[in-house]
């Protein structure tokens, strides 16, 4: 990674400014991407979340929502983000009893001519905050980490797999 200059980077042009890439030229194919992450917590808030006691009603259930919602936002939130035809968001938030907490991973679809990777590891972010705000009255210690992208496919790089 030493030998990496700024013009081997896409988002800058060729004096080192910030730049959206121009994709127009690109072919639209099939590009999905799924990322994963977690959200750490001690045991009781785990018990209160997986039993469904939380004041703010159903964590993972408006932390999926929240998660699809960033996903369908992410364009606004990254500045060099294209906005993309989204075709598919799904989450799934798994309680881990050894974590304690929950692992959430994200897949994201779309026919476009630039990657959705933005879309995935944004919905997975969005869901962690929406945990991390649904039970930080039980505890402010939670951790969310582990975010990153596992999966994606399409587009000319082909297909990449998070060893």
């Amino acid at each position: 990674m030493s030998d990496l200059k700024t013009s081997d980077l896409t988002h800058f042009d060729d004096s080192g400014r910030a730049h959206m890439v121009d994709v127009s030229a690109k072919p639209v194919t099939s590009r999905t991407a799924i990322a994963r992450g977690h959200v750490k917590m001690t045991p009781e808030t785990y018990a209160i979340m997986t039993d469904g006691s939380a004041k703010k009603g159903d964590v993972l259930g408006v932390a999926r929502l929240a998660g699809i919602m960033g996903a369908k936002q992410t364009s606004n939130l990254i500045p060099l983000c294209h906005p993309l035809p989204i075709t598919k968001v799904a989450l799934e938030l798994t309680p881990d009893a050894s974590i304690p907490g929950v692992v959430i991973e994200a897949t994201v679809k779309t026919t476009g001519q630039t990657g959705i990777e933005m879309e995935a590891l944004t919905a997975v972010s969005v869901a962690g905050l929406t945990v991390y705000d649904m039970l930080k009255a039980v505890e402010k210690t939670m951790e969310i980490s582990g975010i990153r992208l596992t999966m994606k496919e399409g587009g000319k790089s082909g297909k990449f797999e998070a060893s």
